[in-house]
């Protein structure tokens, strides 16, 4: 059962975009929050200081902006109780606990160097063939520095407990998960400049934040039985855990920039996906609500909570993103797509903005597009002056008789008071009848004529979006292609 005001946050490492992976850890912790009238808490753990850049930062939160996920505390929303929420701006309270940790004798400063770590690693992973290093507790009994050492190049590593013992936690995912203290060594806490690792800031930082839930990828279950220890040591009680599948991209391995650009938020941004359809795919890698598959953002708060998580790793599916973004074309009302896609036809060069004929464009091509990219595409043959002919359209559509209703058309399109889609339709059926043939026969060299291909929208919304002086400026061409 949820607590009545539960505390969760998400905790990114700043290092130059928002992944996939951390945008739905971000979107689970948001709806969480938001169904049990919690706070969704944004924290930097920006203390990897060469990749924690300003613009690391900017990225990340113009990721969350972009997905509608605020958050009620962190970076802009300052609690002073909680603040600050960049852990590079926390390094005296880290100190400070670090400093009670080797008062009590549970924890000690190490002197061994990262090459010597490294060359101890390597020779017993060289002997065993296999298997992993673990800290042989050379400085676990000093009492000061060995010849040679200074104490401020110390780590500082946390004390494991002499003797048998095991510990475990109850994940809201994953079950009960035991580990026994035999499988952890003496981990590092602190560098000697004072910057925290992983395990030891992130317990410092979620006990003084309140934080009551812990929802991260599979990745850190390892993670969390040094941190227990910690919680432990420190005589505070652990939030819960939640570790959530792991994401995978189309070839089955883990997604990751360097080999699947698609794991960058913003990418699909640029592409045209719009937000509602990626948050809507993203719940669905480890999620699920029955057989829903359209899911708006108030059921995911609705329905969201961790039973629904599955354990199974979720495989990216380029296909299904599109279609669900095609889905969102025909729910979002068409002046809320019109709006989105403004941007991608100014970057083709048109002055889009303000114009009437973007809402009844979505209309025309939401069911021809599966991103906003595709639809700028399509949506530029009615704002550029001129068209490109396809030769086989034209060589079909353009010669022959079918010139003949093409000039037929035009001299009563040129005729009508009215502009607009019923007349238009109306042109196409009496030259038809006239001459005793199929509508197509006299549309498709109409719509050759002015979109330069034989797929299109119906005529008469083809020809209304184009707009008068344009259509007739372009079937006048297509008359003069074929003299």
């Amino acid at each position: 059962m949820a607590p009545s005001k539960p505390r969760v946050r998400f905790a990114p490492s700043p290092t130059g975009y928002l992944h996939i992976g951390g945008a739905r850890t971000a979107l689970f912790n948001y709806l969480y929050a938001k169904r049990y009238g919690g706070t969704f808490i944004l924290r930097m753990e920006d203390t990897d200081q060469e990749r924690s850049t300003p613009e690391s930062v900017k990225a990340i939160l113009d990721g969350l902006n972009w997905l509608g996920l605020d958050w009620d505390e962190g970076p802009g929303k300052e609690d002073p109780k909680y603040g600050p929420y960049f852990q590079t701006q926390r390094l005296d309270t880290y100190r400070k606990h670090a400093d009670q940790l080797l008062a009590e004798g549970k924890a000690f400063r190490c002197y061994c160097t990262r090459e010597e770590i490294s060359q101890r690693r390597e020779a017993v992973e060289k002997a065993k063939g296999q298997g992993s290093y673990r800290y042989e507790g050379t400085c676990h009994d000093l009492k000061g520095p060995p010849p040679g050492k200074k104490q401020e190049d110390a780590v500082l590593r946390f004390r494991m407990p002499a003797g048998e013992g095991t510990v475990s936690f109850d994940d809201k995912v994953l079950g009960t998960i035991t580990k026994a203290h035999s499988d952890l060594d003496d981990w590092v806490m602190m560098r000697a400049d004072g910057i925290p690792l992983y395990n030891y800031g992130c317990v410092i930082d979620d006990h003084l934040m309140d934080i009551t839930l812990v929802s991260r990828g599979q990745e850190h279950v390892n993670s969390t039985f040094p941190q227990l220890m910690l919680y432990k040591a420190l005589g505070w009680t652990p939030p819960d855990f939640a570790h959530l599948p792991l994401i995978l991209g189309p070839d089955r391995e883990k997604l990751s920039k360097r080999k699947h650009p698609e794991a960058d938020v913003m990418l699909h941004k640029r592409t045209g996906i719009m937000q509602e359809a990626l948050l809507n795919f993203v719940i669905r890698l480890g999620w699920s609500h029955g057989n829903d598959e359209v899911i708006t953002r108030e059921q995911m708060v609705e329905w969201f909570d961790f039973d629904g998580v599955g354990s199974t790793s979720g495989v990216w599916n380029p296909e299904k993103l599109q279609w669900l973004n095609q889905q969102w074309f025909k729910l979002l009302p068409p002046a809320v797509v019109a709006e989105r896609l403004v941007p991608f036809l100014e970057a083709r060069g048109f002055q889009a903005k303000g114009d009437a004929r973007l809402e009844p464009l979505v209309l025309a091509l939401r069911e021809r597009s599966r991103t906003l990219n595709e639809m700028a595409n399509t949506a530029s043959i009615y704002f550029k002056s001129g068209v490109t002919l396809d030769e086989k359209a034209a060589a079909k559509h353009l010669s022959g008789d079918s010139l003949n209703l093409l000039r037929q058309a035009r001299e009563q399109l040129a005729a009508l008071p009215a502009w607009t889609v019923e007349p238009l339709d109306g042109v196409v059926k009496t030259v038809s009848e006239a001459a005793q043939v199929g509508m197509g026969k006299v549309a498709q060299p109409i719509r050759v004529a002015i979109t330069g291909n034989t797929t299109s929208p119906g005529i008469g919304e083809t020809l209304l979006l184009v707009g008068r002086d344009e259509a007739l400026r372009r079937i006048d061409a297509a008359l003069t292609r074929g003299t």
